[in-house]
């Protein structure tokens, strides 16, 4: 089994279309695929909106999407071709709560490609991507935490440059791998190259690879 963690800095840079890509580049592999929003203090995790009770069933929710046609971030999993796709929501720093619900999940799958970055805190992938838009000053606290075990970086320029983020450091991606996107193709020959090279033995590849082109959107 392998699992592969798709996280980055901010929000519209692309994660979405890259974990699409990922399962759809590799057609053969039954994913599971899992997006992890948290929301903030305050809101509700089964919808998102306000909300002031304290309950245990507002802190996680957890919901498996069944439709590849409603437009969710979750049904262009199953569009592309996941076998099984959750969308975990819980309040921002309680994700721990929902753990015993996710390794449930992975303990059944065959192959798992997860949209976080907090997961990292919780275990240790095969491969870590990180989506990184130079452009974008906005990084989140848990893209900056974990941005030193990226195993690759995705950039759309193919090149970092001299981003516009206030406090990051680029030692943290010194030696990194900076693989290009080329929007609507998120998910390019030298990301495939890469995980198939970076996961050898963990998985066979087998059949045709399909290629991600038009999996556009964030």
């Amino acid at each position: 089994m392998a699992v592969v963690v798709v996280g980055g800095h901010t929000r519209n840079i692309g994660k979405t279309s890259v974990v699409a890509g990922i399962i759809a580049a590799f057609p053969d592999l039954n994913w599971t695929a899992l997006k992890i929003t948290q929301f903030g203090h305050g809101m509700c995790s089964a919808n998102g909106e306000p909300c002031d009770c304290e309950t245990a069933e507002h802190m996680v929710a957890v919901s498996e999407e069944r439709d590849g046609m409603s437009g969710t971030d979750s049904s262009r999993y199953l569009a592309a071709g996941a076998v099984r796709s959750f969308w975990v929501r819980t309040r921002q720093g309680d994700l721990a709560e929902a753990m015993p619900r996710i390794r449930k999940e992975l303990d059944l799958a065959e192959n798992a490609v997860i949209e976080s970055n907090s997961i990292l805190r919780f275990l240790q992938p095969d491969i870590y991507l990180s989506v990184l838009d130079p452009a974008t000053r906005d990084f989140k606290e848990s893209a900056k935490r974990y941005l030193d075990r990226a195993d690759a970086v995705l950039v759309a320029t193919g090149a970092l440059g001299r981003p516009e983020w206030q406090g990051v450091s680029l030692k943290l991606v010194e030696g990194t791998p900076v693989l290009p996107m080329r929007p609507p193709e998120y998910v390019t020959e030298e990301l495939i190259a890469f995980l198939r090279e970076r996961l050898k033995g963990q998985f066979p590849v087998r059949g045709a690879m399909r290629q991600s082109k038009g999996l556009a959107g964030a």
